[in-house]
């Protein structure tokens, strides 16, 4: 299939080129100057130069594609919807992937999934109406397909760099927001990747959270992050407000209590296939509405045991086991891996 892919030099960008042409697809994108233009065909797609403002090229590239994968990051609300609209006109009735993110959701209250309610905090309240508008144009013989990815890990994503990482190295301890024992639902960056490749066949009108079905706490986090820069246990609490003063509105969304599951059951089941050598020992298998089965068998998706009860019914939110909060459950062993392997969370 031809693809006309959007972000295609940034964080989840290079990694779903690389999926897609793993499996076989042919992959134009977007590139607003010569980096952008040599990294993306570094990892094996054809430049298209331009950028998201670019009406008329985003429009011509779609035209010429099969499917669009959209995954930059707009500046505001119209910028995005606007270029959406143009690679939705573009496309016609081929596959077009928008990008959200589970922030949108606000705090879970528990375990959830894409059914849950929108609660957004005002960093991405502007997602809503885009979203929506995408979405309608199923009923107009489109196909549109929304991947909203939970806080991503792996490789070189600069956002917790930016905000936790090197302030943090400058005080000599890594912060996390209040007591930390608010969740953030983690997922690998190659497993989006796999997800944005797979949502390809997904039906007109799906949604689906990219989430791992692991949701350490903000203070297990920062322990990995703090031990991936030789800040070994070098952590410390700080308010919401010195966060907010410190980071701005993005500290809110760090602050959020979610956890998700991608084990949603009543929806459309989409298979990914990974095709990338052991990297992390999680154990076992996720089935819903997306499953990923992976070429070792010492790295699964989901570390999820006994102590994690995951029941993503339409409507209904499953229970977090009490016995998960300590650091010996499968949270605290996901943040262990996290600190040995020195990888740096990202997010939406």
């Amino acid at each position: 299939m031809k693809v006309f892919l959007t972000g295609g030099s940034g964080y989840i960008g290079k990694a779903t080129i690389g999926a897609l042409v793993a499996h076989g697809h042919t992959v134009e994108a977007l590139a607003r100057g010569d980096r952008a233009a040599e990294a993306v065909s570094s990892f094996g797609a054809t430049p298209v130069r331009g950028g998201l403002g670019d009406l008329g090229v985003l429009n011509a590239a779609a035209a010429r594609a099969e499917a669009v994968v959209h995954l930059a990051q707009a500046q505001t609300g119209a910028e995005d919807l606007a270029a959406a609209t143009a690679m939705q006109d573009g496309i016609g009735t081929g596959t077009y992937v928008h990008t959200g993110g589970t922030w949108v959701y606000g705090d879970t209250d528990g375990i959830a999934d894409e059914t849950a309610p929108w609660n957004p905090p005002g960093l991405v309240a502007w997602r809503k109406p885009v979203e929506d508008t995408v979405l309608e144009r199923a009923q107009q013989g489109g196909r549109p397909v929304v991947v909203q990815p939970g806080l991503l890990y792996g490789g070189g994503n600069r956002l917790i760099d930016i905000f936790y990482t090197v302030p943090g190295k400058e005080a000599g301890f890594i912060p996390f927001i209040g007591d930390g024992s608010n969740r953030w639902p983690l997922v690998h960056v190659e497993d989006v990747a796999a997800l944005y490749v797979a949502a390809l066949k997904a039906r007109a009108g799906s949604v689906y959270v990219g989430v791992g079905g692991v949701n350490p706490t903000a203070r297990d986090v920062s322990l990995a992050v703090a031990a991936s820069v030789g800040l070994e246990g070098k952590v410390a609490s700080i308010p919401l407000e010195q966060a907010r003063k410190q980071m701005g509105p993005i500290a809110d969304a760090f602050a959020l209590d979610q956890q998700f599951t991608p084990a949603r059951r009543g929806g459309a089941r989409l298979e990914t296939e990974v095709h990338r050598p052991a990297r992390r020992p999680l154990q076992g298998r996720v089935t819903g509405p997306w499953t990923q089965r992976w070429s070792s068998a010492a790295h699964r998706v989901r570390t999820i045991d006994s102590e994690i009860s995951l029941r993503g019914r339409r409507g209904r939110r499953g229970e977090h086991d009490q016995a998960s909060r300590s650091r010996s459950g499968p949270a605290g062993r996901a943040a262990d891996h996290l600190r040995k392997r020195a990888v740096r969370p990202g997010g939406p």
